[in-house]
């Protein structure tokens, strides 16, 4: 049977989610998306319509969507660069209507530094946002209690990071996202940002988290196309790994073979 999941009532076989920034070409971001395998492709709309020099958009947008539609992906729009529940909530409105989809990945920067989540506005955005139809996949960090307020909201996907957005350090605190997938085994748990190379990923998928998202790992790479690849090789492995039952841990050393009393010889 294949390893399936879904968002919403979409059911999805490819694990990896991809974002659609930075990347040197259309034409590369186009072959990255090809070798990942990807059918969900992450767009950030209060970033890619702005035009330098005016307003209006630049055509990036035409770009992502053609490029969903040849591949058979599907457009996850995010609220990136949003500071408050109000204006998040008017972006994923406006992503509606200009992309048809009720998908949106929710995105409420708190601090500027980090770019760490606004626990609070989050929290706010996505109850109103689930209220008016949306399927809301909310970027929060890995506290617990935060988690369980979103899912309170009405989320039933949250995407935990695994470090700062952009950082490449990949998973700071593997204890936080065990205990979010012990405590919340009914929801889909997808680790967003912070992913710099396909052994952070294999090591989410390990974990038991459902998917992983990332962006500049692959789009900041000297050849996005095959780390792209590498990143879809790294994720079913980690998934594999995880649903075949990973081999107990233990602080001292334990013989592989056991050792008897009396030797014998097999003739």
């Amino acid at each position: 049977m294949a390893d399936t999941w879904s968002i919403g009532d979409k059911p999805l076989s490819s694990r990896f989610l991809l974002g659609t920034a930075g990347y040197p070409s259309p034409q590369v971001l186009r072959e990255a998306i090809e070798a990942s395998g990807a059918q969900v492709l992450t767009l950030g709309l209060k970033r890619t319509l702005a035009v330098p020099g005016g307003g209006g958009d630049n055509g990036f947008v035409q770009i992502i969507r053609d490029a969903a539609r040849d591949l058979g992906a599907n457009l996850l729009p995010n609220t990136a660069g949003c500071r408050s529940a109000r204006e998040a909530i008017n972006l994923a409105h406006m992503a509606r209507e200009l992309l048809g989809t009720h998908w949106i990945k929710l995105e409420v920067v708190g601090d500027e530094q980090t770019l760490q989540p606004d626990p609070f506005e989050l929290v706010e955005a996505a109850r109103q946002l689930v209220s008016d139809g949306f399927e809301v996949l909310p970027y929060c960090t890995d506290d617990l209690v935060s988690a369980q307020r979103l899912v309170d909201a009405g989320c039933r996907i949250l995407m935990p990071w695994a470090a700062p957005i952009g950082s490449g350090l990949g998973l700071l605190n593997p204890w936080a996202l065990r205990t979010l997938r012990a405590r919340l085994p009914h929801i889909t748990l997808i680790v967003d940002a912070g992913l710099g190379a396909p052994s952070h990923a294999a090591a989410a998928m390990e974990l038991g988290m459902d998917a992983v998202l990332l962006n500049s790992a692959v789009s900041q790479s000297g050849n996005p196309v095959a780390m792209a690849r590498a990143f879809a090789h790294a994720i079913q492995g980690g998934r594999a790994g995880f649903t075949a039952g990973l081999m107990p841990t233990s602080d001292v050393a334990v013989a592989t073979t056991p050792v008897g009393g009396q030797p014998f010889v097999i003739l």
